[in-house]
């Protein structure tokens, strides 16, 4: 069954369609999460809040097409709530760990942490595009912004990266 199909199903309260839907999102959902909170037990928490959350709202979905969408944007703003409720950023100490330790590992933390401090908005437009592969179209639909302002971003977030990168440091715009 194609995706659209099982979205009206499970509106329609077949509980084994929606189940059928988380399934086939769960492992992006993951990743995602834990692109944010870099941490399993934080990441597995939001996809079962998200689970939650759609499962309660599914009814106010308007366009059936978009279901993957629409679970990304509730993971983002569960990843933002969390964020703001627990008085952190992002933990990048968990990457603090022995095998962080190999060389390998040490141009991945600095990424992770130039990455950390852009903006906010920039932020989730890099995550979006490069960690997990999402064309500007769909990063619009999920920010709820015009595709415009979505490779604007994507521009200067990128120049930040860059001159960032070119001066050893830390040296990107703090939120």
């Amino acid at each position: 069954m194609d995706q659209e199909h099982l979205v009206i199903q499970a509106r329609k309260g077949n509980d084994q369609a929606f189940y059928d839907l988380m399934i086939a999102n769960r492992e992006k959902l993951y990743r995602m999460a834990y692109s944010y909170f870099h941490n399993e037990d934080d990441a597995l928490e939001a996809v079962q809040e998200v689970t939650y959350r759609a499962f309660k709202q599914l009814k106010k979905l308007k366009e059936p097409a978009f279901f993957s969408t629409w679970l990304v944007r509730i993971l983002i703003n569960y990843c933002n709530d969390e964020m703001k409720r627990k008085g952190k950023v992002v933990a990048y100490e968990a990457f603090e760990s022995k095998e962080l330790l190999e060389e390998d590992h040490a141009e991945k933390l600095d990424l992770k942490t130039k990455i950390q401090m852009l903006r906010k908005e920039y932020q989730h437009v890099i995550i979006l595009r490069y960690f997990h592969d999402l064309a500007v179209p769909e990063i619009a639909r999920i920010l709820e912004k015009p595709e415009g302002t979505i490779k604007t971003w994507q521009h200067q977030a990128l120049k930040e990266l860059k001159v960032a990168w070119k001066d050893g440091e830390a040296t990107c715009y703090v939120k």
